[in-house]
């Protein structure tokens, strides 16, 4: 049964904050743009990235460092030498945005309010790493932000406030992860606010309507031709722009991007083949219909309009891709 649970932020909130992809650049943003005192920035080590694997920084790190921040870079979140140092800190609140660990119970409940997660996707539905690229594979119409309070399962914690929009036809994980970020910092400070003034009611998840959004595995990235074409246009939407999903040509990979399913072409489907070059894009044959691929990458060179990569490619219609 929902409950309302006891104000637990003072007027001027101690804060540490989580996070370390993009995603969560915009909730510390609004933190720090509301007044709440962020004592610690705590993200990821910086790694290796890009073609280069050049040593760099997570987002979260070099926008902390700009706001004059203090971060914190533990290996392992469950060190008890860090776990000692927020401790020290006393905050009064655990804020964590997209942070990339599993956080333990000596962590979750060390400040009197807790640890309170933003998660992408309308709870308990896409518990886990990459909900907003799942809601796009299984072709939801809906999907949300969830503000729910930490325990020690996977994204099984009471919910505090939730916010719902649609998804658009034909949009792309880039395109829906940009919208919920931007929407995260207000939602943020929307929730942090009622837990001030014990306004919200907190209830737990029903775990009948649990589904899972674990990592994205390479074995998904390639393009199987035989699919109907709304399932192929759903995989290369949701990994696009990162991973790509991932077809060939005479021995060349070939990332695809930008999709949407179209009307089956006449005859017979032939599944993978290039039923028409256009300027708005490649039309492919698909199990069942066709679709339309509007950008395209080479290994080692850049997107381009498929148009432009089919002539270098030398790609016609009849030729097929995939073999």
């Amino acid at each position: 049964m929902p409950h309302r649970p006891e104000k637990c932020l003072p007027a001027e909130s101690r804060v540490v904050f989580m996070g370390s992809p993009a995603f969560a650049v915009y909730s510390l943003d609004a933190l720090v743009g509301a007044g709440y005192k962020v004592d610690a920035v705590v993200t990821q080590p910086d790694r290796p990235s890009g073609r280069g694997r050049k040593i760099t920084p997570p987002p979260v790190k070099q926008r902390a460092l700009s706001l004059g921040l203090r971060v914190l870079q533990p290996q392992r979140a469950s060190d008890i030498d860090f776990i000692n140092e927020i401790r020290r800190l006393a905050p009064d609140v655990i804020i964590v945005a997209a942070y990339g660990q599993i956080l333990k119970p000596d962590l979750l409940n060390l400040a009197p309010c807790g640890a309170i997660n933003i998660h992408a996707s309308l709870l308990p539905k896409y518990r886990g790493a990459a909900p907003i690229q799942w809601v796009i594979l299984n072709q939801e119409k809906t999907t949300g932000l969830t503000l729910m309070r930490m325990d020690a399962g996977l994204d099984t914690g009471p919910i505090i406030l939730q916010r719902a929009i649609s998804i658009e036809d034909d949009e792309t994980f880039g395109g829906l992860h940009e919208r919920l970020a931007v929407m995260s910092g207000p939602f943020l400070l929307e929730g942090l606010q009622g837990l001030r003034e014990a306004a919200l009611l907190e209830r737990r998840q029903d775990d009948r309507f649990a589904t899972y959004a674990p990592k994205i595995s390479k074995e998904m990235n390639v393009i199987d031709w035989n699919a109907p074409s709304d399932q192929i246009s759903a995989l290369i939407r949701a990994l696009d722009p990162f991973p790509g999903a991932v077809s060939s040509f005479r021995g060349a990979r070939v990332k695809l991007f930008a999709s949407r399913a179209v009307s089956p072409v006449e005859g017979l489907p032939v599944p993978g083949r290039i039923f028409a070059i256009e300027r708005e894009g490649l039309v492919v044959e698909a199990g069942s219909g066709a679709v339309l691929v509007r950008e395209m990458q080479v290994s080692g060179k850049r997107r381009v309009m498929s148009y432009e990569c089919s002539r270098g490619l030398g790609l016609k219609a009849g030729a097929v891709l995939g073999l």
